[in-house]
């Protein structure tokens, strides 16, 4: 596998142990069958609670069955995920990072008992509720609504693009609290409550080996224990944003990897005018680009992991490492499909199937654009946006 610099050579003991595990998983349970998966607009879902008994669902977090590894040990996982395929990662990276997060940061202690376990083991799955369907990009506009009844809230709106939502049992939404000045609050949400539907959005041409929904809410009522204790306003869904977009930026750098070694793998066998292809200057050219490129963006995750476990990584950092990486592996997929010629657009070849997958890795979790003004107003103390 492509680690031209040698950074997995400082790896420890338990980050190999995590990268090896999570490889091998993929080469045996999931790869066979991920393209009809895709095909198919599938998920396989038996191997949810496998994944849950791996350990891949937070398992950066401590304590209630979580391992509490390494956050190197974290991206790495998502690395070999997304190497497979974005909607796998996905999968593992909204019910860890958007879900059991939120939970683990923000919850009262009976929350945590009550679902950390069951969500960590795969036993139960949930969902992330921010995106609505007028309010993308700028969350804060958001028009869920919170009424206070009692000892309960009434609830009440629509989110859509959401991941897991048609097979989640639990779901963490936010909305505005109307009886305290239109607060944002987080709200612990299951499912099968009257008034809670969550239809799956079809036709998907990106991202299809991912369950994707709808949550709509009609006047569900929650008890006032299920609001997140320890938390208000937009920093409570934006810290989970930038949680599961430190996994994205490791994720991208997975996808473009595999992208790397498919094209590098066809280029030494596929033979034309009495030789490899490899031999030529232009498919050599093509490949070295892409290995550097990837190298690049391998740096860059490795360094926001070192400001991370020392406490000193800012929301901007990632900003910069998902808009990079994310970029980086959507091109490098796209010169990886070209360079396998007309089988590169069969699904028995991973490029096509990354590169579309990675439109939508482009655009959610924060659009490019958008991070791009993140960073914009990072560097000249100067806001593009309201």
């Amino acid at each position: 596998m492509l680690d031209y610099v040698s950074l997995e050579a400082d790896l420890d003991e338990e980050e190999r142990m995590v990268r090896d595990t999570a490889r091998d998983f993929v080469e045996d349970k999931v790869r066979p069958d991920i393209g009809e998966h895709w095909i198919e607009g599938t998920f396989p879902m038996d191997l949810i609670p496998e994944m849950g008994e791996l350990g891949f669902y937070a398992p950066n977090l401590e304590g209630y069955g979580s391992p509490n590894v390494s956050e190197k040990a974290y991206g790495l996982l998502m690395q070999e995920l997304e190497a497979c395929d974005s909607g796998l990662r996905s999968m593992a990276s909204v019910q860890g990072a958007l879900v059991m997060y939120p939970l683990h940061a923000y919850g009262s202690e009976e929350q945590k008992e009550e679902y950390l376990w069951d969500l960590g083991s795969g036993e139960k799955v949930g969902c992330f509720g921010l995106t609505e369907p007028a309010h993308g990009s700028n969350p804060s506009g958001m028009e869920t609504s919170a009424e206070k009844d009692g000892d309960e809230y009434v609830l009440n709106g629509a989110k859509t693009w959401i991941t897991n939502s048609p097979i989640s049992d639990v779901a963490i939404v936010w909305a505005k609290d109307r009886s305290d000045d239109d607060t944002v609050r987080g709200f612990v949400v299951d499912t099968d409550l009257d008034g809670v539907t969550t239809n799956k959005i079809e036709e998907k041409l990106s991202l299809r080996a991912s369950i994707t929904g709808e949550i709509h809410l009609d006047d569900v009522r929650v008890n006032e224990a299920d609001v997140l204790p320890d938390v208000r306003g937009m920093k409570g869904p934006l810290s989970c944003l930038s949680q599961a977009r430190f996994g994205i930026a490791w994720g991208a750098v997975g996808a473009a990897r595999d992208c790397f070694e498919t094209a590098r793998g066809y280029a030494q066998d596929r033979e034309q005018f009495g030789g490899p292809i490899g031999r030529f200057q232009i498919q050599q050219q093509k490949l070295a680009e892409m290995a550097t490129q990837i190298t690049l963006a391998q740096l860059l995750v490795y360094r926001i992991t070192d400001l991370k476990e020392r406490g000193d990584l800012r929301p901007q950092h990632i900003s910069m490492a998902k808009r990079n990486n994310v970029r980086m592996a959507r091109d490098q997929s796209r010169i990886a499909r070209e360079m396998l010629g007309g089988n590169g657009i069969t699904a028995d070849y991973s490029p096509m199937r990354h590169m579309t997958n990675l439109e939508t890795v482009y655009t959610y979790e924060g659009t490019h654009d958008i991070h791009t003004l993140i960073l914009g107003e990072d560097l000249t103390g100067l806001k593009a946006y309201q």
